[in-house]
């Protein structure tokens, strides 16, 4: 052993290790292996699989574990059909009560859970144990809160039902919370598969659950690899799938649940931009690329994994990085002066070197700590590449490990559009001493999270989540707890009559009955850029009343047109950046005109067959409901979130972008105005494909438009086959978002084709709403609709 006196004139660490004699134990007295946890006790699986669990940073064995079969995924999600009645029952405080418990069992375990997830996942015993773990129990106390408030402060809402949920093997114990305790503070049951990789936390929490009482069947925990997680989100008496992992195997879900009518939320991949400019703290700015890339051996999904230096002060700060480079101690994970233990498992260790070979391959420079890695296990070195082009491999793909890419930029705009070029969305980090230059480039980020001079900043009080192919929906605060639950007036909608737009014939209109002039005829046009627009293909279609008298014609829009739509919707850009206020003096403007012209409208849908006191009813509503946007334009706040570090971290309500409607035959001009207002009073610019059966009340309703203000680009229409137009919104990679309403079979192609780069969808299912009741067809569901939360993190006090 080294004396005092040669220590101090080494500086040298010495080893520091954590105990896992507990863990072992506790592993030793399952040498026969786990199995599944279901119905509160556990059972063996139906099959007789089992796999490996390996130490990675030792390659030694751990444990056995059952590989979950169809039967077993069934075996769960009946038990936990069976107990959701009666925990979705309870008052709140009694689940508050459950999900405390929960809280303190963790508490009391912390330091076997950290032992246990690091031996599990191979991250360094100072991050389980001061991060992820305290995490957990920090979740379940929150969670423990929105139990005891949820029928107060969530009022006409109720819990989903049964709940997939499917984590990843970066984090998993904080995952398995993050996903447990708000499905559970909303009255929902769980059934869960952890990681092939890293399901050791996920049965210890098992184990928890048993110790704090909680009702059989409440949580149900099926270990198994990619196929059992297929089983779970492919049964049918499962109401809702929550993913956290892969962009490819989120897009796979997407498709594998449209049409189901399971509510869904993706959590996926990401190539977060560090962007640091040249008035920022430097030093601070080092510390905040080692938290951002090789916290958890750069194993996570929001990493600042793309530095972007201002160009002036670039070469100082990579050398001030490299030479923090060469600090860092990579070793065993269990060593508690160890800043980088492994790699999950081989397989990704190998994914990481081969991607690193090709951006060598590519030309560019790569920067490695010399430092001698431990023989036995999966290590890799701290690594950054520099002289690399955006469009390069390794800038563009997540490499998910401790790799960096470093670009230079000369101006903030520069900066904002290189951060931006790419098709993820998870978080983005900001350096600058300049408040102003900070929040701007935040509320320019395509991202969900956007920390300011920090990074990897986690709470449960603070939404989670990405834009773009960074998924959709959040996990934490107020808006992850919206996930787990629906409207309570959804459960009895009828279903949709879908036959009025079977069939959309490109016949000329009937020939005027007995003799005399003809009528002047008048084709609606389409509206695209504030402009009256002949369709692409040249075609128009008849427009009959319910009882076979023609109307009219109208364009039979199609791929091209909606393309120009979308082309005129992206370059209204400026709707979004207009002031709220602003916002609703142009929807007031649009109620004041139809208002104006409520005669003329009634007259149009009694045409259609309604009659004069229904077609009245209809425009009076569709009135008060813009007045009712216009009025939330300004109101629909964003929240500041009371997370537990010094921060400022606010909720911000930003709009999608392009929203493409599909609007529904039931109620021709309130249905379009009922979708169409909410999402631009948040920002979006919209196209919009009206009832094919009656379209033209809202062809006439561009009038009103055209008088109203309403910037160009905003409100598009394109009429026409709604499934069709409704294919080719879904695949538009310009297309933020997407509304649909008609069919149940509609509803799923539309899902399924938004896979491709993973919209938001809100669809009905093929239920009908009835537009006049306020309760179904306004309101904050809308609003929360057309809006995407961005969380921004801003240090605040000491």
């Amino acid at each position: 052993m080294p004396t005092v006196k040669e220590i101090l004139q080494t500086m040298d660490y010495g080893p520091a290790p954590e105990a896992d004699n507990h863990v072992t134990a506790w592993l030793a007295s399952h040498e026969k292996g786990f199995k599944h946890f279901i119905g509160g006790a556990f059972v063996a699986s139906k099959g007789k699989d089992t796999f490996e669990v390996v130490n990675p940073a030792r390659d030694t064995l751990l444990a056995k574990v059952a590989a979950g079969t169809a039967e077993d995924v069934d075996a769960a999600v009946k038990a936990a059909r069976k107990a959701f009645p009666a925990w979705s029952a309870l008052p709140g405080h009694e689940r508050a009560r459950y999900l405390y418990a929960i809280a303190r069992h963790i508490q009391k375990r912390e330091r076997f859970l950290s032992v246990l997830e690091t031996l599990d996942n191979g991250k360094p015993i100072r991050e389980s144990r001061d991060i992820d773990i305290p995490l957990v129990a920090r979740h379940f106390y929150h969670h423990a809160g929105w139990a005891e408030l949820v029928e107060t402060e969530f009022a006409g809402y109720g819990p989903v039902g049964v709940c997939g949920q499917i984590i990843p093997w970066n984090f998993p114990l904080l995952m398995l919370a993050w996903k447990i305790a708000p499905a559970l503070a909303a009255g929902n049951t769980v059934v869960l598969k952890p990681a092939e990789f890293t399901p050791l936390t996920a049965l210890a929490f098992a184990e928890i659950c048993r110790e704090a009482g909680l009702p059989d069947g409440v949580v149900n925990i099926v270990t198994g690899d990619g196929a059992t997680g297929a089983a779970l989100v492919a049964h049918p008496d499962v109401d809702k799938i929550a993913f956290t992992g892969s962009t490819e195997v989120g897009r796979l879900i997407r498709q594998a649940t449209a049409g189901s009518g399971k509510k869904l939320s993706l959590e996926l991949g990401g190539k977060s931009p560090f962007i640091v400019y040249e008035d920022a703290d430097l030093d601070g700015a080092v510390e905040g690329v080692v938290d951002a890339i090789w916290f958890n051996q750069g194993q996570v999904c929001c990493a600042g994994s793309r530095l972007l230096i201002q160009e002036g002060i670039a070469e100082r700060f990579l050398g001030k990085l490299r030479r923090r480079m060469e600090t860092l101690r990579v070793g065993d994970p269990l060593d508690k002066s160890v800043d980088m233990g492994a790699i999950v498992a081989p397989v990704q260790l190998q994914r990481i070197q081969d991607l690193v070979k090709k951006g060598e391959q590519e030309g560019g420079t790569l920067w490695q700590v010399d430092c001698a890695l431990p023989a036995r296990g999966s290590f890799f070195p701290p690594s950054i590449f520099v002289d690399v082009e955006p469009s390069s491999t390794v800038s563009e793909v997540e490499i998910f490990g401790p790799v960096a890419v470093a670009m230079t930029f000369r101006t903030p705009d520069e900066a904002i559009q290189l951060a931006n070029h790419t098709r993820y969305g998870l978080a983005a980090s900001i350096w600058s001493e300049n408040i102003n230059r900070a929040l701007d480039t935040a509320a320019r980020m395509k991202a969900g999270v956007v920390w300011v001079n920090s990074t990897n900043l986690f709470d449960a009080a603070a939404g989670f989540g990405g834009y773009r192919e960074s998924g959709f929906g959040r996990e934490g605060g107020r808006e992850g707890l919206y996930e787990y639950l629906k409207p309570d007036w959804e459960k009895s909608l009828p279903a949709a009559e879908d036959s009025k737009a079977a069939a959309l014939g490109v016949a000329p209109a009937e020939a005027p009955a007995g003799s005399g002039l003809p009528s002047i005829d008048r084709t609606a046009k389409l509206f695209v850029g504030g402009k009256q627009a002949r369709p692409d293909s040249g075609y128009s279609y008849t427009v009959k009343s319910t009882a076979g008298a023609t109307l009219g014609q109208a364009g039979l829009g199609n791929r091209k047109d909606i393309r120009n739509a979308v082309e005129a919707a992206t370059k209204a850009g400026g709707w979004g950046a207009a002031t709220a206020h602003n916002r609703a003096q142009v929807l007031y403007y649009i109620a004041e005109n139809l208002s104006t012209r409520a005669a003329e409208f009634e007259q149009r849908l009694v045409s259609y067959g309604h009659s004069a006191k229904a077609a009245k009813a209809e425009v009076e509503e569709a009135v008060r409901r813009i007045f009712y946007y216009a009025a939330q334009a300004d109101k629909y706040d964003g929240r500041v979130h009371a997370t537990r570090s010094r921060n400022v971290t606010l909720a911000m309500n930003e709009p999608f972008g392009v929203v493409g409607i599909l609007c529904p035959d039931e109620a021709p001009l309130l249905g379009f105005v009922s979708l169409v207002l909410p999402a631009i009073a948040m920002g979006n610019r919209v196209v919009a494909v009206p009832s094919p059966a009656f379209p033209l009340a809202a062809t006439d309703f561009y009038q009103i438009l055209e008088t109203s203000d309403v910037p160009a680009g905003v409100v598009n229409i394109v009429t026409g086959a709604r499934d069709e137009l409704a294919k080719t919104l879904a695949e538009h990679d310009d297309v933020d978002a997407l509304w649909y309403h008609g069919s149940r079979s509609g509803a799923a192609a539309a899902e399924k084709a938004s896979a491709g780069n993973l919209k938001a969808t809100w669809t009905n299912q093929g239920r009908a709403i009835d537009w006049l009741k306020d309760a179904q067809a306004q309101g904050a569901d809308y609003l929360r609709h057309a809006t995407q939360v961005k969380n921004i993190w801003v240090p605040y006090g000491e």
